[in-house]
């Protein structure tokens, strides 16, 4: 049994030492392999909680503080990245709002606006802007930000046709 403990705690911290997990997600890693007891999975875990390498709030923190700066990213998508990583909703929701506090989605969705159209110019009709609008909802940032987004886009564009 100290055989098999021994193993799992090796195998976990390889697992935590390749990327950062969280709890439910490692347990789950962890039970995977045949012949490892979910008693032994929990004392691994409680130990790793211990030494302060697992930790459900700082890896949520980290989680989507690094996709926000990695790329604009609305909360939607990041709560639902989270539940995914099988973190529970009351300390997702607690990293989200630390991380959107920080960077407000508005500020988030106009990096979103801009690099889309530095990459692919603006939309020169209907079908691009719908194009651009349904980018910004897969994204994860809210419909009523979008549209608003989307419509004073438009506005500069019937701006710059009357100037023309």
């Amino acid at each position: 049994m100290a055989e098999i403990l021994r193993q799992t705690f090796e195998r976990a911290v390889k697992l935590l030492a390749a990327k950062p997990r969280s709890v439910a997600e490692l347990r789950e890693r962890l039970l995977k392999r045949k012949g490892t007891p979910e008693a032994v999975v929990e004392t691994v875990i409680s130990r790793l909680k211990e030494y302060g390498y697992l930790d459900d709030e700082r890896f949520a923190f980290g989680y989507a503080s690094f996709k926000v700066k990695q790329r604009p990213v609305g909360r939607r998508r990041l709560a639902r990245d989270l539940k995914f990583k099988k973190v529970a909703s009351e300390v997702a929701n607690e990293a989200l709002e630390l991380v959107y506090t920080e960077t407000p989605e508005e500020q988030l969705i106009d990096k979103a606006i801009a690099k889309r159209l530095r990459l692919r110019g603006r939309p020169k009709n209907r079908i691009e802007t719908k194009s651009l609008f349904d980018h910004l909802l897969r994204q994860g940032f809210p419909f009523d930000l979008v549209s608003d987004k989307i419509r004073a886009l438009a506005a500069d564009f019937t701006d710059e046709a009357d100037v023309s």
